[in-house]
């Protein structure tokens, strides 16, 4: 979840670089807070110059047909999914000037994704697109110094994630990896993971069938704290690419600004508060219909339009106002810092319904 600049070495670099490939999973406990300070945007540079990042299309081959936009060309959940809906003209809950003055009226977003690497890991979190010919291996479920082990709330492996498949942040904080099984339609995500042996160690694993409307068992954590699948909710360069983003983004807060529960399709809850001021994972902020895009870059209007449409959904805890995405190179980190123009008092809380508590 960090940001730099592009920079550019020798082509063995770039190929160390693809073969190595924040905040929390678990019980209520769960929600480790990684804070990160959005003013530090420098890429890690030995001479200044631009740097590569782990977002090579073809990441994930499996018959050299396969590439992270394969991604793009199947169904992420049926029409009818929450994940899918356009909440445009849904109603604004009625707290919703109490949790954003919360959060912070003029917070900025932040893009926790882009080109190049920062403190040496590729900015975002990453994911490899595999096909039927992709050997399923074990995951084995521990803790660690990071965290618990969640595997009573876990989806058992074996599962096609190849041994060599990126791990966010090269395996500090939170640890994701994510495997898209473009063949089956099949999503596999582990949190606070580590490649050991013929397979996988992990906190916690969720299977996702991207063909069905289907929720986590109610109360059960996933490779995110809400209970969320990840994968569907990420800034995807492929995406800017085909013009369009159709799903609610992924963002973070403070802990302390969360309400203990949970709104659908959410399906786990941190324990905190239970105030009028507090957003529960789960819930929606969505960019004001009449906020001007008109000043943005194309790239940029793509994102904000999807804001408005489809919206933010609180999944994690982690630093105010933090948008998710996978390392792309194709990603301009300079541009991507001016939707830091847009503040928290630009969007609206749409209505949260029933929040779920113990």
């Amino acid at each position: 979840m960090n940001h730099a600049v592009k920079f550019t070495l020798f082509p063995f670099l770039l190929i160390v670089m693809l073969l190595l490939a924040g905040c929390s999973v678990g019980d209520s406990d769960r929600g480790v807070e990684l804070i990160r300070e959005p003013g530090d945007t420098t890429a890690d540079t030995d001479d200044g110059s631009e740097s590569p990042s782990d977002g090579d299309d073809s990441l994930g081959d499996m018959d050299g047909q396969i590439t992270l936009a394969s991604a793009e060309d199947i169904e992420i959940f049926p029409p009818e999914h929450p994940l899918n809906r356009d909440i445009s003209s849904d109603p604004v809950d009625p707290n919703s000037a109490l949790i954003l003055e919360n959060i912070g009226l003029d917070t900025g977003l932040f893009c926790d994704f882009g080109s190049g690497t920062y403190e040496g890991s590729p900015i975002g979190i990453p994911y490899v697109v595999v096909g039927d010919g992709q050997k399923k291996v074990p995951v084995t479920f521990r803790g660690n110094n990071y965290d618990d082990n969640y595997g009573d709330e876990s989806d058992p492996g074996p599962f096609p994630i190849p041994l060599d498949a990126p791990v966010e942040g090269n395996g500090e904080g939170d640890a994701h990896v994510i495997s898209v099984d473009v063949h089956n339609r099949m999503l596999y995500e582990l949190y606070n993971a580590a490649q050991v042996g013929d397979g996988w160690q992990a906190s916690s694993a969720a299977v996702f069938d991207l063909k069905q409307v289907s929720f986590r068992t109610d109360g059960w954590t996933s490779a995110d704290a809400a209970g969320l699948p990840i994968f569907p909710l990420l800034v995807r360069y492929p995406e800017i690419e085909k013009g369009e983003i159709d799903h609610p983004l992924r963002f973070t807060i403070l802990r302390s600004k969360i309400y203990e529960g949970y709104v659908h399709p959410a399906r786990h809850l941190v324990t905190g508060g239970t105030g009028p001021e507090l957003l529960p994972f789960g819930g929606r902020l969505r960019l004001k219909a009449d906020f001007d895009i008109s000043g943005f870059s194309p790239t940029n209007q793509i994102i904000l339009r999807a804001l408005k449409r489809y919206g933010l959904m609180l999944a994690d805890v982690g630093s105010d106002m933090f948008i998710s995405g996978a390392p792309h190179e194709g990603w301009d980190n300079d541009d991507l810092r001016e939707l830091g123009r847009v503040k928290v008092s630009d969007f609206e809380v749409i209505q949260l319904g029933k929040i779920k508590t113990r």
